[in-house]
């Protein structure tokens, strides 16, 4: 497992991946937040740090400063990967099709999943996400239209829908 730190206007966000495979990232320099988004039976053992240009994260940085340069349509094909329920996996490619500027509210992430009423079900969907970005876990709301939670802070949350919603190109994060 490479595990790289890149500065992006929200602060430092950090990538955990396995040849190229996103587990995790955040907006993070602390090895120890991003690897504690794992589940502890799937925390490796072993992680190397290695800088953002090395093989095994090169892609998933190129998507995430691409997004940073105005394409969040970048981040689609960054593969990631993720361990739990069917329910949790399902949800979590279900988060990977929400387009940028739309987001949705709980309810109505918990009826794309197929259960309206479990509402709650559909917020711990977004709770355990590990591959902030990759899965964009933001772009779910309360139903109110308010921001709700978000592990990497509401600062971010805010910055992300802004941008996203903008639809224009934000400052690009150093090469």
């Amino acid at each position: 497992m490479k595990l790289t730190t890149l500065d992006t206007p929200d602060g430092p966000f950090t990538v955990l991946a396995d040849d190229g495979v996103v587990l995790a990232s955040g907006w993070t320099d602390d090895t120890g937040s991003i690897l504690a988004r794992l589940p502890a039976g799937e925390r490796p053992a072993d992680v190397a740090v290695v800088p953002s240009d090395h093989a095994e994260v090169a892609g998933p940085v190129a998507a995430v400063r691409a997004y940073y340069a105005g394409d969040p349509a970048a981040l689609d094909a960054v593969p990631v990967r993720q361990a739990g329920s069917p329910w949790r996996r399902s949800g979590w490619d279900r988060l990977r099709r929400i387009p940028p500027g739309a987001p949705l509210s709980y309810a109505e992430f918990a009826a794309a999943l197929g259960n309206a009423k479990a509402v709650r079900a559909a917020a711990s969907i977004c709770a355990s996400n590990a591959p902030a970005l990759f899965v964009p876990c933001h772009r779910v709301l309360r139903g109110d239209g308010s921001l709700g939670g978000f592990a990497w802070g509401i600062d971010v949350k805010r910055s992300l829908l802004a941008r996203e919603a903008a639809g224009r190109p934000s400052a690009a994060p150093p090469a």
